[in-house]
């Protein structure tokens, strides 16, 4: 009840026009009544006789008016699809936000501000105007939004910035400035507001300067920029939070300016103890088994966002429910993850030969990955139809990468190339199934050489030249000589060449254990991460990465 003269005051500017109708219409109705009164009996009666049908059509006619011109004209290209949300009703608290503490602590801040802003004016400061949250999708910017505004107990106004645009020009800002005139009145109503604005960059990217279009992205962002500009009373802390998955770069430089967007805070992808703390979440609000083990399934997810992990856990609790389980397993978990990142099973009909080919296609796969790289493990094996393939050698990374090493990425080409070369090896002949490892090999080895310089003889990035020259039509001919991309693409097939000879060198000396592999696959279809780890000690060749890590180790 702290600000009760206040709404009272925006009910009476806001139903003005009611109020004075209301008492207008009493008036009407008692000088009718008086002059009623003085009419002799007859035309009395007359006149109440047709008063009703006169009213009626009269109402109805006003009705169709008014519905015309004003809904239609003005009310239906106005009108905007924003929640308007009390913050005790959004109840998302900082401790439901897992796995980005980073961004909760700044996050933190802000609310702390809302809170008790009285300080930060006593030292001269300004409240922020405006927070700009980045990352891919799925990472818990908008569970963040509702947090600050759940914490700080603020009216919350969601949108999406699609909703501003339209194809009549002016429609765009007239629904930003009626947008923030809502705003500051629940600002002046409640002591502060918050507007969130998902996917920012739907109506923030660059504006165009150009006859031939961009007037109503160009309007609609202007009226955005002077309303964030103009929130200076001091009654009215309203505070604008963007949210967009695209690069700052596309953003109009007006907006990220300091009085604007005055904090970015990016919301990355959780790191491995993130994604355990969100599975332990996210499995405390499900019936699931208490022998899951948590952190393997963090391990497995190397990458994921938290909302893919609901997912997961979603699709794992179908599963558990088809299977007539009354609890999620692990197994359902692994299926769910399998289901997801690699499409359902077809068990297709198959001859003898195919599917011996195919199964020394994933073997061989499976052996090189397994051997060779440095940082992915080998989860699933498995010649069972998904999507498009055959069968499939499900790996991750270990641990989370930011950037790849020259080892990693040669790697990965000898993994793609090992199918081929084990169906060569074995058959003396190679199937179609190679096409899509021989594109994405074929990308690496390019862009190892062409762009990363991991050449033997060319450093730099060669693609460079081959985009056109300023003022040129031409720029392919003019900006590179047919020497050197000969030369470049020699490298980049002497590196493919040799990566193809090391793997066939591999799988020759290791054949026993390819053999073993392909026929396990035949016999089972399928094999897990331990099952497999099992089969390489059973050949005494345990993991590389886990027998240098512990030659290493101090005694």
């Amino acid at each position: 009840m702290k600000f009760w003269w206040r709404r009272l005051l925006i009910f009476f500017r806001d139903h003005w026009l009611g109020i004075t109708i209301s008492l207008f219409s009493v008036l009407c109705l008692g000088l009718t009544w008086y002059g009623m009164s003085k009419l002799e009996s007859f035309y009395r009666n007359m006149q109440l006789a047709t008063l009703p049908m006169t009213i009626l059509v009269w109402l109805v006619m006003g009705a169709i008016s008014a519905f015309i011109y004003v809904w239609v004209m003005f009310g239906y290209f106005s009108k905007q699809n924003r929640k308007n949300i009390k913050g005790q009703q959004v109840d998302v608290h900082f401790k439901d936000v897992i796995g980005i503490d980073e961004a909760k602590e700044e996050a933190w801040e802000v609310v702390q501000l809302l809170k008790d802003h009285a300080r930060l004016k006593k030292v001269g400061g300004k409240i922020l105007k405006g927070i700009l949250m980045q990352g891919p999708p799925g990472c818990g910017k908008t569970y963040l939004a509702k947090a600050i505004a759940t914490e700080a107990g603020i009216p919350f106004l969601s949108l999406a910035a699609s909703d501003f645009v339209e194809v009549f020009v002016g429609v765009g800002a007239s629904r930003v400035r009626k947008l923030f005139k809502d705003a500051r009145r629940l600002a002046y109503a409640n002591g502060a507001c918050i507007i969130f604005i998902d996917e920012l960059d739907a109506v923030g990217r660059s504006r165009t300067f150009s006859w031939m279009g961009g007037q109503e992205t160009n309007s609609t962002l202007n009226a955005l920029l002077v309303e964030m500009d103009g929130l200076q009373a001091e009654q009215e802390n309203v505070i604008v939070i963007g949210a967009s998955n695209a690069a700052e770069e596309t953003l109009d430089v007006a907006l990220l300016r300091p009085g604007r967007f005055d904090r970015k805070i990016y919301v990355d992808r959780p790191n491995l103890e993130g994604r355990e703390k969100i599975f332990t979440y996210y499995l405390g609000k499900v019936q699931a088994d208490s022998a899951i083990d948590v952190g393997r399934l963090a391990r497995r997810t190397v990458g994921k966002t938290p909302a893919e992990i609901e997912n997961m856990i979603k699709e794992g609790a179908l599963i558990a429910t088809r299977n007539k389980r009354d609890r999620i397993s692990y197994d359902d978990l692994s299926e769910a993850l399998e289901r997801i990142e690699l499409g359902i099973k077809h068990r297709k009909s198959m001859s003898e030969t195919e599917r011996r080919l195919v199964a020394y296609h994933e073997a061989g796969h499976l052996v090189v990955l397994y051997l060779l790289h440095p940082t992915d493990d080998v989860f699933k094996a498995s010649i069972i139809a998904r999507r498009g393939t055959l069968g499939v050698v499900h790996h991750n990374p270990r641990e989370e990468l930011h950037t790849h090493s020259r080892e990693k990425l040669l790697a990965d080409v000898k993994v793609s190339l090992a199918g081929y070369v084990s169906e060569k090896l074995v058959f003396g002949t190679t199937s179609s199934g190679v096409a899509g490892d021989f594109q994405h090999a074929m990308a690496l080895a390019h862009s190892m050489v062409w762009r990363f310089g991991m050449g033997s003889k060319y450093l730099g990035d060669w693609t460079i030249p081959l985009m056109p020259a300023s003022g040129l039509t031409d720029g392919i001919n003019s900006q590179l000589s047919e020497m050197v991309k000969g030369e470049l693409n020699a490298e980049t097939n002497n590196l493919f060449r040799s990566c193809a000879e090391e793997v066939e060198q591999l799988l020759k000396r290791e054949r026993p254990i390819l053999d073993r592999f392909a026929n396990e696959l035949l016999k089972r279809e399928e094999l897990e991460y331990d099952e497999i780890e099992a089969i390489f000690a059973e050949y005494g060749k345990p993991h590389p990465r886990i027998a240098a890590l512990k030659n290493s180790a101090p005694p």
